[in-house]
């Protein structure tokens, strides 16, 4: 038996608007069954890099807080700091990027707090005993919650194929030496045939492992933590990395963080296939959208619910233009980014008891 995976699109027909949409899915999909009494809610999303516009809008939070709070649930709003340089690498900087982004009390209605602290270091240790992790590191405030909801913005990822619900828990629920854990096995190197020496990759890199040697960047690998920031932030093609053996570490120790993350909890989560971009909102910019909206989806199981819309999304034309014309493939999360295999990380998720990847889907009439 599959797990039930909710779907709406997002047609409206000049009438109504897509949070009425949001307001129907979660109705129809039993968030309601969790007992949210006097309960802490987190409510977990991706603010998004100052400069990027395609992270879920701010107009969405105050349909989830009003619901919890008509269930008697307190909800308040929560990302970890991010491993890489940007501006969310600490509580202060990350919480004036999200109000810059509009997520704020007056706007969200609920409050926004950052889930691992003002440096990063606010961490539990949460013993799962997995394959590649034993004690993963969650935010202090999300494994203090009593309730976990995702809301998830589902889009194309360079370095496991697919950014969905299990990545927004793993990664987004994870401390910063949570996150470095998850990346540790990869590391970068620099082609210098390639290199110009512009010294872009150096202002991405958050953990100073790139230096300037003979007008060529180095990667230092005693600090490199393999984030993949830098291989983004090259213009050039010239920073690499053999992730053919890391890759599936990745994958797989994020499928743990993200069973750690909802580890005794209650949880529920909500993906918007909407702006489906080929890179993670991360970056500071947006590109075209690889393929048009799809919907919003909702399910208790995080494994059955990126399953489906990563299967939604392959059904879709793609955008001419975009990123991924010309790479149409059999999988084009593949043929995007050919490092990646998104299966990975719900085959391991599937394996330790996440949830299944067979699933249901109840498309919701209007």
């Amino acid at each position: 038996m599959g797990s039930d995976v909710y779907f709406t699109d997002l047609f409206v027909g000049g009438e109504g608007s897509r949070l009425e949409r949001l307001e129907a899915i979660i109705k129809a999909s039993g968030l309601d069954k969790i007992d949210m009494d006097h309960k802490f809610v987190t409510i977990k999303i991706h603010f998004g890099e100052y400069g990027n516009l395609s992270y879920l809008r701010h107009n969405y939070i105050p349909i989830l807080a009003k619901f919890i709070r008509d269930k008697g649930g307190i909800p308040f709003l929560t990302d970890c700091n991010t491993l890489y340089a940007g501006k969310r690498k600490n509580a202060v900087e990350h919480l004036e990027t999200a109000m810059k982004n509009g997520f704020m009390p007056y706007s969200t209605d609920c409050q926004v707090i950052i889930g691992d602290g003002l440096k990063g270091d606010d961490d539990v240790e949460v013993p799962i005993n997995g394959e590649y992790v034993k004690n993963a590191k969650i935010g202090r405030a999300i494994r203090d919650a009593d309730i976990i909801i995702s809301l998830t913005h589902f889009k194309v990822h360079e370095m496991t194929g697919i950014g969905g619900a299990i990545k927004n828990l793993a990664m987004g629920c994870a401390s910063r030496r949570g996150k470095m854990e998850q990346h540790c096995s990869g590391k970068t190197h620099v082609d210098a045939d390639k290199c110009r020496g512009c010294r872009g990759c150096i202002s991405h890199c958050g953990s100073n492992a790139i230096s300037i040697v003979d007008k060529k960047a180095v990667v230092d690998q005693e600090r490199c933590t393999g984030c993949g920031m830098c291989i983004a932030a090259c213009r050039f093609d010239a920073i690499e990395s053999d992730f053919s053996d890391s890759v599936e570490d990745l994958c797989c120790r994020m499928a743990e963080y993200a069973y750690a993350a909802v580890k005794d909890k209650p949880h529920f989560h909500i993906a918007m296939a909407i702006d489906i971009t080929a890179f993670c909102d991360c970056h500071a910019g947006s590109d075209v959208p690889v393929v048009p909206d799809v919907g919003f989806f909702a399910s208790f199981d995080p494994v059955a619910l990126d399953q489906a819309c990563t299967e939604a999304v392959k059904a879709q034309p793609i955008v001419k233009g975009s990123f991924a014309d010309g790479k149409e493939g059999r999988d084009m999360f593949h043929a995007m980014h050919p490092i990646t295999d998104w299966e990975i990380t719900l085959r391991h998720a599937e394996k330790i008891g996440l949830g299944t990847r067979e699933y249901n889907l109840i498309t919701l009439k209007h």
